[in-house]
């Protein structure tokens, strides 16, 4: 298993440059805290949590960019 300096934000492209909290719970999941948006995701390992959050903050910013009127968001 990788260790958290092993994992990089800067490597995925809707991450660089953000500030990236990881952390790890009581069952062994890591966890990826995006703090700009206030988006989270986990994974087995730091690296797949940073995917994984990486995947979901570029979702999260389309939504926020639609212009189609919808207001979920």
């Amino acid at each position: 298993m990788s260790s958290d300096a092993d994992a990089d934000p800067d490597d995925y492209e809707a991450l660089a440059g953000d500030d990236v909290t990881m952390r790890q719970n009581e069952h062994g999941l890591h966890i990826a805290d995006h703090e700009a948006t206030g988006v989270s995701s986990q994974g087995q390992t730091p690296e797949a949590a940073l995917a994984n959050l990486a995947a979901a903050v570029e979702s999260h910013r389309e939504a926020e960019s639609d212009e189609t009127g919808d207001d979920w968001l």
